[in-house]
């Protein structure tokens, strides 16, 4: 006689069937408990958290769009009063392509690429930039939000803007980065917006002066010597100084566009501190303490 191998097939099946219906009992339950304390905390939840924490991703997905930046320095801008406006003339700021990557020229760390290419390395001081933009941005003056405006043109002819609140970073490191990445990309956004805190804008500067500026460039070689103070205490309120200040190691700026040619000291200066000079007459004509 044969064995009905058929049936007990079938029961070992419904066996198993209901071992698994058993099982997928369990974890239904189980899912059902964890909800149950869950839905409980997300409804005994405050609405005032619910929308913080909405808040909260619409920032951080916002957040994953923008483009990384440099920080903004908090400065007062509710004067509506005339103010400063600065151009760095002549500024070694030259990219170039050293072995694989580019970077930007100096005399310490490209002296030998520069005389392999016939130029002078002591004509390739970019510290002297970085320098002068943060004696201008540190100064009294431009946190009292008096400073109109800051430019720096290079020896090559690149014309490009400088935000007053823009926070320059202190070390050369990442001040050569930055620069890097302004000549290349010909602008640099703030984090987490879509400002433009530095930007490669068209010649000539004397495009973005206000019409009632009076343009004044410093030389130790000219015969015209003053007491800073003085020079601008002289000047009237109702006129926008513009400051031309050389940001090279050596030489003479000759810009066509300047009003009065004077000197401060008997002695040569550097840019950062004929720059500290003249923020602190201002500091002093404006009250600023």
């Amino acid at each position: 006689m044969v064995r009905p191998y058929a049936i007990k097939a079938k029961k070992r099946n419904n066996r198993e069937e209901k071992y698994d219906k058993e099982e997928q009992e369990q974890d239904e339950q189980v899912e059902v408990e964890e909800r149950g304390p869950a839905k409980r905390a997300s409804i005994e939840k405050p609405t005032k958290e619910v929308e913080g924490e909405e808040e909260e991703e619409e920032e951080g997905k916002a957040g994953t769009d923008e483009l990384v930046g440099i920080p903004i320095a908090p400065s007062d801008k509710k004067t509506n009063k005339n103010g400063v406006i600065f151009v760095l003339e002549k500024a070694s700021l030259e990219v170039a392509k050293v072995g694989k990557s580019f970077q930007l020229l100096n005399s310490d760390d490209h002296a030998n690429f520069l005389r392999k290419n016939n130029k002078n390395p002591a004509d390739y001081r970019p510290d002297i930039t970085h320098q002068a933009l943060l004696s201008i941005l540190d100064s009294p003056v431009n946190k009292a939000g008096r400073l109109q405006a800051l430019y720096v043109r290079t020896e090559k002819g690149v014309l490009f803007e400088v935000k007053p609140h823009v926070r320059i970073p202190r070390t050369y490191k990442r001040f050569s980065g930055i620069m890097l990445q302004l000549l290349q990309k010909l602008n640099i956004t703030a984090v987490g917006k879509r400002e433009k805190l530095l930007r490669v804008i068209k010649n000539p500067v004397t495009n973005y002066f206000p019409v009632n500026s009076r343009r004044i460039g410093f030389s130790y070689s000219s015969e015209k010597l003053v007491k800073m103070s003085k020079y601008v205490d002289a000047v009237g309120d109702d006129v926008n100084l513009v400051f031309v200040v050389g940001a090279m190691a050596h030489g003479k700026i000759e810009p066509d566009y300047i009003d009065d040619f004077i000197s401060i000291s008997g002695y040569p200066l550097s840019a950062a501190m004929c720059i500290a000079r003249i923020t602190e007459a201002l500091a002093d004509k404006w009250n600023i303490l």
